[in-house]
């Protein structure tokens, strides 16, 4: 059970089955560690980077039919439901219904995970919620912080950091023909 906190002073108990009943939210709300957090409103560098990476992933990896790239996808699975900024599933793990298409539940963790730091958001829960998929079967997962200029790359092995605008960021197993520098990514933020 987690404990609820409204912007009233009421508190209520529910548990995962009762927050996935929840309407939606805008920003999203995550079942974390038995908590509900929101996660903070997109500024302008984040959507940027969010909707122009998700692209550029869909660009390479979506006709061969290798993977797509979700924008706030919520993946419910071990009692936690969380809504990265970009979920990449490879395609033999996209779930679909019986006549093919693709379902509105996801049931396991991203097979890559992308977060991008907003102004005053929590990198500890991101790290957190990070370890959580990797150790539940994530390959791979990124934390963009557009403001410092610099990318964390985790997996099971590591953690790496780029800083440098030459820098190749690693990528999935199942994307070793694509890359990109982290001067690509905040070279997007530039007109």
């Amino acid at each position: 059970m987690v404990t609820l906190i409204t912007n009233k002073t009421t508190n209520q108990t529910i548990s995962l089955e009762e927050f996935l009943q929840l309407p939606e939210t805008k920003p999203a709300q995550e079942y974390f560690d038995n908590k509900i957090t929101q996660k903070p409103m997109p500024q302008a560098k984040h959507s940027r980077i969010q909707g122009k990476l998700t692209k550029v992933i869909n660009d390479v990896v979506e006709e061969s039919k290798i993977a797509l790239a979700f924008p706030e996808l919520r993946c419910t699975f071990d009692d936690k439901s969380i809504v990265p900024d970009i979920v990449v599933l490879t395609y033999d793990h996209i779930p679909r219904d019986e006549n093919g298409e693709l379902t509105n539940t996801i049931s396991i963790p991203p097979d890559w995970m992308i977060e991008i730091i907003s102004p005053d958001q929590s990198q500890t829960l991101i790290i957190k919620k990070i370890l959580c998929c990797l150790e539940s079967g994530c390959q791979l997962a990124w934390i963009i912080d557009p403001e410092e200029k610099i990318i964390f790359v985790y997996s099971l092995q590591k953690v790496s950091y780029f800083e440098l605008d030459s820098d190749a960021l690693p990528m999935p197993d199942f994307m070793t023909d694509f890359s990109l520098t982290l001067g690509d990514i905040f070279g997007w933020l530039k007109f």
